[in-house]
């Protein structure tokens, strides 16, 4: 099962979240906060390893709440969840260590799925935002590439390879088939690569990619 904490600052749309993950079958909801504060809490007393966490709440919102749980032992993988797409949103979640995003009228298996993905850990974003993250995320001025290209010169070229082929989103099993690997090989790489850049999850290791490549 996995392990899942809820947190809304809406009583209905916690519960509603709650009904729809277990009824998935292999997803337990262990907990729920009302707030940013509350989930930090929430996430050192449970153990959770996935949030599911809306982003615009009273107090500490989800933004904030992502950033302090990216800093407990063993974090878990933060999905932000909100009602609008904004690329703000997007940009800030991501920096502040989410691995997912998502808008509140993804479909309920949809939900399910992105929570199974992350995680296993993978990415997962709203197909409506993720082009246009892709296009503009990056702030390309020069001195940003030169800086990004400084550290993925601390990288063998191997894992250089390895981190390319992530950004353009290829799965551990389509990198380790396009560079002739094993996906464990490649996961190797991938713990490797993102512990001496000083990462935390591999939408940080793409960005860092396309901030490279300017």
């Amino acid at each position: 099962m996995i392990r899942v904490l809820v947190v809304d600052d809406e009583h209905l749309v916690r519960s509603g979240l709650r009904l729809i993950l277990e009824a998935a079958g292999d997803i337990a909801v262990v907990g729920e906060a009302r707030d940013g504060a509350e989930a930090v809490e929430a996430v050192v007393r449970l153990g959770p390893e996935v949030v599911l966490m809306d982003v615009r709440m009273p107090g500490v919102d989800g933004l904030t709440a992502a950033a302090r749980i990216g800093t407990v032992p063993h974090p878990p993988k933060v999905i932000m969840l909100t009602t609008f797409d904004l690329d703000e949103y997007v940009h800030q979640a991501l920096r502040a260590g989410a691995v997912g995003f998502l808008l509140k009228d993804t479909p309920p298996t949809e939900l399910a799925a992105a929570v199974r993905t992350v995680h296993a850990g993978n990415a997962m974003l709203a197909p409506t935002v993720t082009m246009r993250l892709l296009s503009s995320f990056v702030e390309r001025a020069p001195a940003r590439a030169r800086q990004a290209r400084d550290r993925l010169a601390t990288l063998t070229g191997r894992e250089r390879d390895v981190l390319d082929a992530l950004a353009r989103g290829l799965s551990n099993a389509g990198i380790g088939s396009a560079l002739g690997l094993s996906e464990a090989t490649v996961k190797a790489h991938v713990s490797r690569a993102l512990a001496k850049l000083g990462l935390g999850n591999r939408v940080q290791a793409a960005i860092l990619v396309r901030d490279a490549d300017g």
